[in-house]
């Protein structure tokens, strides 16, 4: 189905994406220098404009200016082998104001990569960071109390309550997408730990038959609009 599968330097090993491309997947995967010194040895012996290509961006962050500076290189080894893996290689080079770097992160893929496609190539490697940290913190500090509840229990209540947790956590961020009366009330009400104690706090003492039932109860209390009538 096209499934592109981003991951960590870890799984930028040769085993791994031959079994990805085996199975059908493409693959998009961290390379640090340090695990990957023979590909990096490709990269500093390659000829700019023939193996290397580099694009610079000017970008306003909305805090600061920065450099962006975007390299790939197509079909390299991916490890010091005959038979290896050939993968394609991009990295994006983050430099401040005054020219000092901030920032590098490079990955490998198996995508052919252009001068058209690097920069969202680097924009889903960085979606992993953002997927990883962003639903964590949500998870820890936003009212799902993740780091809170799950010492208890010998066998497998710990892991049935984070299963739970994960449930919940999935089904609200597909709200969040669809549903137009949850996403009515979620801005209304602001903080997430306060929409859940307002749901709490109602189910304490009333019952509702169906989630829309709580969802119109609620909007009608704030006297909002109730999407769809």
């Amino acid at each position: 189905m096209g499934v592109t599968l981003i991951g960590d330097d870890i799984y930028a090993r040769d085993p791994f994406c031959r079994e990805a491309k085996e199975n059908g997947f493409h693959f998009l995967f961290t390379c640090k220098q340090t695990s990957h010194k023979s590909l990096y040895r490709w990269v500093e012996d390659g000829e700019i404009d023939r193996d290397i290509f580099s694009i610079t961006r000017k970008v306003w962050t909305g805090k600061e200016r920065q450099t962006h500076i975007y390299r790939y290189f197509n079909d390299v080894p991916l490890r010091d082998t005959d038979d290896s893996i050939r993968v394609n290689w991009c990295e994006l080079e983050i430099r401040n104001k005054s020219g000092k770097m901030t920032g590098r992160f490079a990955y490998v893929t198996d995508h052919e990569i252009i001068a058209d496609n690097v920069v969202d190539m680097i924009k889903a490697g960085w979606a992993r960071w953002k997927i990883e940290n962003e639903p964590n913190k949500t998870l820890k500090t936003n009212g799902y109390n993740l780091e809170h509840n799950f010492g208890h229990g010998k066998k497998h209540l710990a892991n049935l309550l984070l299963t739970l947790n994960l449930l919940s956590f999935l089904f609200h961020s597909v709200l969040e997408l669809y549903d137009e009366k949850y996403q009515l009330l979620r801005a209304s009400v602001g903080a997430r730990k306060v929409f859940f104690n307002d749901i709490r706090a109602l189910t304490r003492y009333m019952v509702f038959k169906h989630w829309n039932d709580l969802m119109v109860f609620m909007l009608k209390g704030l006297d909002l609009p109730i999407p769809g009538g």
